[in-house]
């Protein structure tokens, strides 16, 4: 089809007329649902004048003409006309966490029809969501039947003084009706795009602008999910650092993750995560501690070591430290009678400051937002960036 094809609309404007309105509150996440996809590097196309599927058609098409197998997912039955051996529709029956997988042998399973053969089926059938008309007392297995004995649509209409009783004078009656139908069912295949299959590959999305969005959007669930199933880019350290676990004891584990240190500070520490809830924070705190401008520890005490962790934090509360949750090891400190000096800053205080419409101000969202590092669980109790 060209450029100067007709729309469907133009073609019958009665075309989807019984669909409702669009729902305000819906329309206007639109340009959010876009700024989204603009931040994950996703593209998304539309052109005047085509639907959707016309999009996903060309584009399907283009991509198993270059030997790209598809998967399409979408409750719109019309794009199994697509499958094929390259083209597996994934269809929802109950969300998308219950997905029929239409392959060829599926759809013929289905149907009793080829792919090739659906939008004929379509046709004779009707839509009611497209205020398609189907013809009066003919269902889906008397439509299905005629495609089936005749081969094609075309092949129905050249004999279709052949088709007997009342449902072979209710085809003839509608016949104008069921053609417009069929022409409407066609998927159009030749949508001028102006993206190509290989401008589609998958990009390293922009990690500063996701922070910013999903912190606005509060998008802290999704986010977490998004950095457990998507792989980006990472930024290229201005210092490494070695982030490990400290036991009980004073006993030093292996080195087990290298991060990024922000360079802005030499020889102050980041504490990766701070041990202990809120309200057992004054019996059972952990603490960061730096130990210097390369390493990072974070020391995570048992009842019977915490007096000792204590008394070594303490004895270095000359040098400058900053983490999250100081109020708790301050509080623990304070209960013995030692007092913690030096403390330079409190990320989430700042974290609140910077931004305090947030819900969470947890070191490893803040690590994100700020550092573009996920801090993952490497050992029981402490959380570390991934590398």
């Amino acid at each position: 089809m060209s450029r100067e094809r007709r729309s469907r609309a133009e073609t019958y404007p009665e075309y989807k007329a019984g669909r409702g309105d669009m729902p305000a509150d819906f329309r206007g996440q639109l340009s959010l649902i876009q700024e989204v996809l603009e931040a994950l590097r996703i593209p998304s196309l539309s052109v005047e004048g085509y639907e959707a599927d016309d999009v996903i058609a060309t584009l399907t098409t283009q991509a198993a003409d270059e030997g790209v197998q598809v998967l399409i997912c979408t409750g719109d039955r019309d794009v199994l006309q697509l499958v094929s051996d390259a083209v597996t529709v994934l269809y929802p029956r109950k969300g998308v966490s219950d997905l029929t997988r239409f392959t060829p042998s599926e759809v013929s399973a289905k149907y009793g029809l080829t792919p090739a053969q659906y939008p004929d089926f379509a046709a004779l059938r009707g839509d009611p969501s497209d205020n398609l008309p189907g013809i009066p007392g003919v269902g889906e297995k008397t439509a299905a039947k005629w495609v089936r004995e005749f081969g094609s649509f075309d092949a129905l209409v050249a004999g279709v003084d052949t088709v007997k009783g009342k449902v072979g004078d209710a085809l003839r009656e509608h016949l104008a009706a069921v053609m417009r139908n069929r022409q409407l069912t066609e998927l159009v295949r030749d949508v001028p795009l102006d993206l190509e299959i290989p401008d589609l590959a998958r990009q390293a999305w922009d990690r500063e602008r996701v922070h910013a969005l999903f912190d606005n959007l509060q998008f802290r669930v999704l986010r977490e999910r998004l950095f457990a199933t998507l792989t980006a880019a990472e930024p290229e350290a201005e210092e490494g650092f070695e982030v490990s676990y400290e036991p009980p004891g004073g006993r030093r584990s292996r080195p087990v993750a290298r991060g990024e240190r922000t360079g802005r500070h030499p020889g102050r520490g980041l504490v990766p995560r701070q041990l202990g809830s809120r309200e057992r924070s004054a019996h059972r705190a952990g603490a960061g501690r730096d130990i210097g401008p390369s390493r990072l520890y974070a020391a995570g005490p048992a009842h019977r070591e915490r007096r000792a962790s204590h008394r070594r934090l303490a004895g270095r509360s000359g040098r400058a430290q900053g983490g999250p949750r100081r109020q708790g090891p301050l509080l623990a400190l304070r209960q013995h009678g030692w007092t913690l000096a030096g403390i330079t800053s409190d990320t989430q205080l700042a974290a609140y400051l910077a931004l305090p419409g947030q819900r969470s101000f947890d070191l490893a969202d803040l690590a994100l937002r700020y550092l573009h590092r996920e801090l993952r669980a490497n050992t029981v109790g402490t959380t570390s960036p991934s590398s």
